[in-house]
């Protein structure tokens, strides 16, 4: 199973930019799905993160600025990122829990970062 992310870039300060993060191999179902991310410095923080049922939380400094939204067809989870400040800017790093075909609990997994910078 791998986690696939794109989607992260330049934008200036009150831009938007849409990240996207797909699931592929042997994936049976999905449980959370969700956006960390990790600032030069800074220990990694949680974004936002939804359940298999929709269910979200989001970090209190995107709340009202960003969405997390899934496309359980396509085991896709995106982050839309509006009003982008310069404190946005860090690496974006999507994970899920993942239950194999075959398999009878979940596993953890990360995909690789995408960079996103704001600039003011």
């Amino acid at each position: 199973v791998q986690l696939q992310a794109s989607g992260g870039g330049l934008v200036q300060a009150g831009g938007s930019l849409r990240l996207s993060c797909a699931a592929s191999g042997s994936v049976f179902s999905i449980s959370d799905m969700g956006w960390y991310r990790q600032a030069p410095g800074k220990q990694r923080e949680l974004v936002a993160r939804s359940t298999s049922g929709s269910i979200t939380n989001y970090a209190d400094s995107v709340k009202g600025r960003f969405i997390i939204s899934r496309d359980n067809a396509k085991n896709t989870v995106y982050l839309q990122m509006n009003s982008l400040k310069p404190e946005d800017t860090a690496v974006y790093s999507c994970n899920a829990l993942i239950k194999h075909i075959g398999a009878t609990g979940l596993r953890d997994y990360w995909g690789r970062g995408t960079q996103v910078t704001v600039s003011s």
